[in-house]
């Protein structure tokens, strides 16, 4: 009795494998960036979101995105409060823009 596996099964079995290893490499890569995102957007470091691959820490990770405050919750309510002043990107009110020195052309 021969157990060996002929070439035809061989070969769909590395179709197979090599198929599933493609398809979990594009799937994890999809999460990271997916988790990624997410993270921006909540407020955190989003690098935040590479803990997600760890077994135990993840749990840890999802916790405390479901049960804490986000950073952006707190500057939007700090921002309906109306404290804090304007964001630091924006001029005081009343303020100049800045100006740009008139340079003559140069002769010749």
């Amino acid at each position: 009795m021969n157990t060996q596996p002929d070439a035809t099964t061989t070969a769909a079995l590395a179709a197979y494998f090599g198929f599933i290893a493609i398809f979990s490499l594009i799937f994890l890569v999809l999460t990271i960036v997916i988790q990624w995102r997410i993270a921006g957007k909540a407020g955190y470091n989003a690098a935040l979101s590479l803990l997600m691959l760890v077994p135990l820490v993840n749990l840890i990770v999802l916790c405390i995105f479901a049960f804490t405050e986000w950073p952006i919750e707190k500057a939007l309510k700090l921002a309906r409060e109306g404290g804090g002043g304007p964001p630091q990107w924006m001029p005081p009110t009343g303020a100049q823009p800045p100006t740009i020195p008139y340079l003559p052309p140069p002769a010749g």
